[in-house]
């Protein structure tokens, strides 16, 4: 099967051009460059921050491709050392501050962490954020994060809230009971909790990608392995699943490639556009 029609791929990171020991598909930068060559832009979508994306970019020589930071919140151009905004949907100040309220008087214990562009900010340092820092290789700036947004105005592009699940899950329950109309958020892990604008999902990502390089959706290619894709594939002129994502994303993408152990992403890149 070929789809000689491709002009774009967009791609997810975790599960699907990361491996299960968080590594990059070995053959993924090959295919990168063989896009270029047919002038193709290669673009990746994660809930990650830029700092969490950069890195990614570099190894895999995207170049000055654009990125789509926190499942859309943030889209960047350039390179770590020199990017201009895309576009970008805020969370309501008002909001957060209602939020970081609540949370004081109900759920003191949860940790709370800010994304601000490339700054990650959060009022402690616990063994959640020691957690993500591992992960993501970030280092976050403490700040009584409640004074920071009564005296500035901070962009802010997500919230990240941890704890223990039975506690997230409460959060949970709070957050809908304050029937937010500018904000919305999600479990990404059963104690991960992330709250953004309801502006944002990787669907819309894709619509703005296009606009930016003016082409048509139908001549897209998305590939992805969780929940939060299926916009995105169901968008895309061609969704592909990869084959480690739920059966459900499986049934709802157009194409199902290989898992991302065995190279899928490149796969895919290989046999539909390639």
């Amino acid at each position: 099967m070929n789809f000689p029609g491709i002009q774009l791929v967009m791609s997810d990171i975790d599960g699907t051009v990361l491996n299960d020991q968080h590594l990059v598909d070995e053959n993924l930068s090959e295919n990168i460059q063989r896009l270029k060559a047919k002038e193709i832009p290669f673009v990746l979508a994660s809930a990650r921050s830029p700092l969490g994306m950069f890195p990614l970019t570099e190894e895999l020589d995207i170049g000055k491709n654009p990125i789509v930071c926190y499942n859309g919140a943030l889209i960047l151009e350039g390179t770590k050392n020199s990017y201009r905004i895309i576009k970008q949907h805020l969370v309501d100040q008002e909001e957060v501050k209602l939020i970081l309220e609540g949370i004081e008087k109900q759920f003191p214990q949860v940790s709370i962490n800010l994304y601000s562009g490339k700054q990650w900010l959060v009022a402690k340092r616990d063994k959640w954020v020691d957690i993500e820092a591992a992960i993501t290789n970030e280092t976050p700036k403490k700040l009584n994060l409640q004074t920071l947004l009564l005296e500035e105005n901070v962009p802010i592009h997500k919230l990240l809230l941890v704890e223990e699940t039975e506690v997230i899950q409460a959060l949970y329950e709070f957050l809908q009971s304050l029937k937010l109309k500018h904000s919305s958020f999600y479990l990404s892990k059963d104690n991960y909790l992330e709250l953004t604008s309801k502006e944002v999902s990787k669907e819309r990502a894709l619509n703005e990608i296009v606009k930016h390089y003016g082409i048509s959706l139908t001549n897209t290619m998305a590939i992805g392995d969780n929940f939060n894709d299926l916009p995105m594939l169901s968008l895309a002129g061609l969704g592909v699943a990869m084959a480690n994502a739920p059966q459900k994303v499986k049934e709802s993408a157009d194409v199902i490639t290989c898992n991302n152990n065995e190279h899928g992403a490149s796969q895919a890149i290989r046999d539909y556009v390639l």
